[in-house]
């Protein structure tokens, strides 16, 4: 790891002599690079000493650490005295049996021995059982199987008559099982892995499985899971907390013409817009990529609201694009957010910047007792009164203070944190005054996390259709996450049971369609 450089101070007159003495030293081609390096440093420190924030960010995203923790931004100390209840992390770090529920358990008997016989050693006690010893043993294969049938055929040497041996029962059905749609589906929206890659890999286990086979069957198998799809949005419409975040996306079907969409004064970018829904017994994921923003969204999935249920909890950033005047709501802004500008004027205002990051640190301390104690909303709500309200009502108290004082130039990047913590306070505290209100969208960055992978790995959607079925099924794959349940076997048992799904399809949830399962007769 290089080492970090020594900070030199940049005074004028000690940069005016080194480049006199750099342009008797040096070729004109040298000291014009050099003369142009210095240029750019002297520019990016005139910026950064004006304390804006975004050139900070610029900064540290290129030279810094990334993480926002309070651990990571001051001495281990200071983030132990900010969240002093925490309990240190317990367990060596490797999963025991029981965390893979997808594995296979064998039982092996003791053929030696039988519970209740007489001790071989002692002769006197009798055997009784205890926890069985665990073996684990990891195999792998190709993501997708294949078994060929070769049907024995016999034929008479005097009338021609052919004689084909019948079909094992598992040979039945369609060419690809089930099961290869949910495998396909799960490495491609729910790990990021492109078509192409999985073909490189089935091709490189024995097992070639094209691109554009494996198209065919995720695309069909979304139009078999369309009635449960459509189920599952109407459900999450019906949610009372409603996380919301969008991120760009890439439709080559939507970006063409962009010309005459500029021209025309049309809306030329492309977004995938997450929204987590959220009630007491379940969370639901839901995805939509297009031309529409987070609030284009968000409405269009509230027109299905039913008109007797009270308005839900928005949860989302301050950004204009998420508001819609045609539903109503109630707003709340993401603390995280505004705890960001203060992280990125660390290092221009480490005293000011401290203060508010070690109050946040001890409101979301309260918000993790909160959930570890798992208490009601209303609980909730007057621990956080009780508890976060005061430490809140100081720091607000203490930027007004800085800026009606002038200790903080309004227009510095200090005073413009101060601005938007101020100017949100009601929405960013909601949780003060509302009960459920979440403190952040974590959760919703969190989800797009999936969108932005598979943007990386995958580059773009060719049509409308495909970010119509990536969308379908990130939405279950997350949807399953979020509820702790196996996105793979819950895949595969809708689509062994196409035919009964569109009878009735909320009986084909994430959550109740292992009853449903248990009720079919045999």
């Amino acid at each position: 790891m290089p080492l970090k450089p020594p900070e030199i101070e940049l005074e004028s007159e000690k940069i005016k002599s080194f480049l006199q003495r750099a342009e008797k030293n040096l070729d004109p081609e040298d000291f014009t690079f050099v003369s142009g390096l210095v240029g750019t440093v002297l520019f990016l420190s005139g910026i950064v000493e004006k304390k804006s924030s975004a050139i900070v960010r610029l900064l540290r995203f290129i030279f810094g650490f990334k993480t926002e923790s309070g651990k990571r931004l001051f001495d281990k100390e200071a983030g132990d005295i900010a969240r002093p209840d925490r309990p240190a992390p317990s367990g060596h770090g490797r999963n025991g049996a029981g965390s893979y529920p997808g594995g296979k358990t064998v039982p092996v008997p003791n053929k030696d021995h039988k519970k209740g016989e007489r001790c071989p050693k002692c002769l006197k006690g009798k055997l009784y059982r205890i926890d069985p010893e665990i073996v684990m043993r990891f195999f792998a294969a190709a993501p997708v199987q294949l078994v060929t049938y070769l049907l024995e055929k016999l034929r008479c040497n005097l009338c021609g008559e052919i004689f084909t041996a019948e079909k094992p029962a598992k040979a039945g059905g369609k060419k690809y099982d089930e099961t290869v749609a949910a495998q396909v589906a799960v490495a491609k929206y729910g790990a990021g892995l492109p078509f192409n890659r999985l073909e490189k890999l089935q091709e490189n286990c024995g097992v070639p499985l094209p691109a554009s086979s494996q198209w065919d069957i995720v695309n069909e198998s979304a139009q078999t899971l369309k009635p449960v799809y459509t189920e599952l949005m109407w459900q999450a419409a019906q949610t009372g907390i409603i996380y919301q975040d969008d991120t760009t996306n890439r439709v080559l079907s939507l970006s063409s013409g962009r010309k005459e969409k500029r021209k025309a004064g049309e809306r030329k970018g492309v977004f995938t817009t997450g929204l987590i829904c959220e009630s007491e017994d379940k969370t639901i994921a839901c995805f939509f990529t297009g031309h529409k923003h987070a609030g284009e969204n968000l409405r269009d999935l509230l027109d299905q609201r039913l008109a007797d249920l009270s308005p839900p909890i928005q949860m989302c950033d301050a950004l204009s694009r998420n508001m819609s005047a045609k539903f109503a709501s109630i707003i709340c802004n993401c603390l995280t957010h505004g705890r960001r500008n203060f992280v990125d004027l660390i290092d221009v205002f480490p005293e000011e910047s401290g203060q508010v990051i070690e109050v946040l640190a001890k409101v979301y301390h309260h918000d993790d007792l909160a959930k570890e104690q798992d208490m009601s909303p209303d609980d909730r709500l007057a621990f956080h009164q009780e508890k976060s309200g005061p430490l809140l009502d100081g720091l607000k108290d203490w930027m007004e203070t800085q800026l009606r004082d002038k200790t903080i130039e309004p227009n510095s990047g200090m005073g413009k944190a101060f601005d938007y913590m101020l100017k949100r306070w009601d929405r960013l505290t909601r949780f003060l005054t509302v009960a459920g209100a979440p403190i952040d969208n974590n959760i919703c960055e969190r989800a797009l996390k999936l969108v932005i992978r598979h943007r990386k790995n995958s580059l773009y959607y060719r049509t409308e259709r495909g970010a119509w079925v990536g969308d379908l099924f990130m939405s279950f794959i997350h949807t399953c996450n979020l509820m702790k349940i196996n996105a793979f076997e819950y895949l595969t048992a809708l689509l062994r049971n196409a035919d009964k799904l569109p009878a009735d399809p909320g009986r084909w949830m994430p959550w109740n369609y292992k009853q449903t399962l248990s009720e079919a007769p045999p």
